[in-house]
């Protein structure tokens, strides 16, 4: 079911990992799961085969119970009963947490009630939202192991992400729903508790069979493989579905290599499929309410344009389907497919599926740890759907990322900035965390491209996605990738933007005579350093630009404006406060002089950015 470029890559990657010493953990899940959608609980066996491909033996495993979160007095009740600016999504309109209003039959749960590993019985301990395994026998490095489990669940009233019978009615959010394997990686085990943010998980195959009341429609992460038995737009064009007895289906669905599995379900579900010409089939699951139809029938050509797009600037999406469903609250990316409230409005519908969709690269293909480098994921996929947007809706603007650098100016002059190494649950509060994710993590690619040239940073997207998808990349293999591109040393940008606060404010101090010539002195008050392009405009209307590498880079970027003239100064070493250079041209002839005239730089004060002569 998926595509030749897809088995080629994997194994690819798999000669690679022998060559370098690299290696990523596996995970091959078969589950069989019934779901009472009158009592919303579900029971079901899982088949585990996990193979350790570290160096390490491993005497423990654990798994994610998420669903376990949403009970009162949970951890992620108790953050959100304590965080300065709670989620509104999560809380009652008196601000109080919604969790801790939930009563037995609203609440969700996971538990396991047996596993057992190669068959002999193992110690285990549910804590909280993490399962603690203690195993019969340890996992040798390069070892398999077969854990079997069986396990029930209930689903919780639609909180934030899963849950039952959301604010558009759909029935069932199954995102985070079944006991899913910790990631273990160079490391060690990332068992965080499931607080508010994100996930990480290990990519495996995945074989599950759902079985619920027949009249609901199914659609999530997968290829489905019985249409023929299933129906409700699945099925062959102008074939039949084989009518099956009785009130339930079973859905069987295979995702290969993919982090997660989420599936959603509503009897009131249209379902539509549309087939690129050159890439993978889409599908649509929404409900059918006049006020949303319109809107979802009109996002989907656009939804082709956003898979067009991601796919030629960051890389070929290797699967062979992607689902957009209308589920969940806002919008959150799955394997193959994304939740999203909502359509009554096209824009926000648009907007999210675009921001979604590129998530599959970043967050489902490339796969950072978001709980430690959330900034690599949310940040990377607004910096490129705000590309994708401004083409495909051709927006035109000078500059897709002003609102980032907007957001990012508001944190670093509220005195409540935290460095973007921060733990993404230990922010003091949700709007550091979120402006430090998006705004200021699209920021790390646009401003990079105004320090190696944009053509380079779009040759250094493409290489980092071929070079690490499936490997859950880190920052210095962006850093680093960037650096072969580009040819320069980068790691001081790296360092200053995602493990500090330091800001950057250049200024130009003085534009004055020099006998025939001009002297312009710069100065850096701002902590971090960066490349200097100068404008200067003349009173006769020409124009031209000088260029200060930062000595550090050992490089130079290319002319970024080719149809003006360009100078290229002396290196500005960074412990140097302030800079000089002569123009070749008298004073009087000066109309006005600028640093950065692309607005890239995030230069926090940009009022004294620019030199103006007098009487202009």
């Amino acid at each position: 079911m998926f595509s030749l470029f897809f088995v080629l890559g994997i194994c690819a990657r798999l000669c690679a990992q022998n060559i370098t010493g690299y290696w990523q953990q596996h995970v091959d899940y078969t589950m069989d799961v019934y779901m009472d959608v009158e009592s919303y609980q579900y029971t079901g066996t899982q088949k585990l085969v996990y193979t350790n491909n570290s160096q390490d033996e491993l005497k423990r495993v654990y798994y994610h119970l998420y669903f376990n979160a949403f009970q009162p007095g949970s951890e992620m009740d108790m953050r959100l009963q304590n965080i300065a600016d709670p989620d509104p999504r999560m809380t009652t309109e008196a601000k109080t947490s919604r969790i801790a209003a939930l009563t037995e039959s609203e609440i969700g749960y996971l538990h396991a009630l047996s596993l057992t590993q190669n068959g002999k019985t193992v110690t285990f301990n549910e804590e909280g939202t993490v399962l603690v395994v203690d195993l019969a026998e340890p996992i040798p490095a390069g070892g398999k192991t077969t854990f079997e489990m069986k396990f029930e669940g209930q689903v919780p009233l639609q909180i934030r992400r899963s849950g039952r019978n959301n604010q558009d009615g759909v029935a069932l959010s199954m995102s985070q729903w079944y006991p899913k394997m910790a990631e273990y990686d160079f490391e060690g085990w990332h068992a965080h508790p499931y607080i508010a943010r994100e996930f990480h998980g290990v990519w495996g195959n995945f074989d599950v069979k759902l079985t619920l009341d027949k009249r609901y429609v199914v659609g999530g992460t997968g290829y489905l493989q019985n249409p023929q038995e299933i129906g409700h737009g699945y099925e062959a064009p102008g074939s039949q579905v084989k009518k099956q007895k009785g009130k339930t289906l079973t859905w069987h669905f295979k995702a290969p290599m993919v982090h997660d599995f989420m599936w959603a379900a509503d009897p009131e579900y249209i379902h539509d499929t549309l087939p690129m010409e050159k890439g993978p089939t889409l599908h649509f699951f929404y409900k059918n309410d006049e006020k949303v139809i319109k809107n979802w029938k009109e996002v989907q050509p656009r939804t082709a344009a956003a898979m067009r797009f991601f796919s030629k600037n960051i890389g070929e999406y290797p699967y062979d389907q992607y689902s957009v469903i209308q589920g969940g609250d806002g919008g959150m990316e799955y394997a193959m497919s994304t939740l999203i409230t909502g359509g009554e409005q096209l824009a926000g519908l648009s907007g999210t599926m675009v921001h979604e969709l590129a998530h599959s690269w970043f967050q489902h293909i490339l796969a950072t740890n978001e709980a430690k480098h959330e900034w690599m994921d949310e940040g990377f996929t607004t910096f490129i759907s705000a590309l994708c947007n401004n083409e495909i809706l051709q927006q035109n603007k000078t500059n897709p990322f002003e609102n980032s650098y907007a957001g990012y100016y508001y944190l670093a002059k509220s005195g409540k900035e935290q460095p973007q190494t921060t733990h993404a649950d230990r922010y003091d509060s949700n709007m550091p965390y979120g402006i430090a994710a998006y705004s200021k993590g699209a920021i790390f690619l646009s401003q990079l491209g105004y320090i190696i040239g944009q053509d380079k940073l779009m040759e250094t997207i493409r290489a980092y996605y071929e070079n690490f998808k499936f490997k859950h990349p880190v920052p210095n293999d962006i850093k680093r990738t960037a650096e072969k591109v580009s040819g320069m040393e980068l790691d001081w940008y790296l360092t200053d933007w995602t493990q500090t606060t330091n800001t950057i404010d250049y200024n130009v101090q003085s534009v004055t005579a020099n006998e025939n010539k001009t002297a312009i002195r710069l100065e850096r008050i701002g902590l971090m350093p960066m490349p200097i392009d100068i404008l200067v405009v003349y009173k006769d209307g020409t124009q031209e630009t000088f260029y200060a590498p930062l000595r550090m880079m050992r490089g130079e970027k290319e002319n970024p404006y080719p149809q003006l003239k360009r100078t290229v100064l002396a290196d500005w070493p960074w412990a140097s406060t302030t800079y000089d250079f002569v123009i070749d041209k008298p004073f009087d002839s000066i109309k006005g002089v600028m640093i950065d005239p692309s607005q890239l730089m995030a230069d926090i004060d940009q009022t004294n950015n620019f030199y103006e002569a007098s009487g202009e």
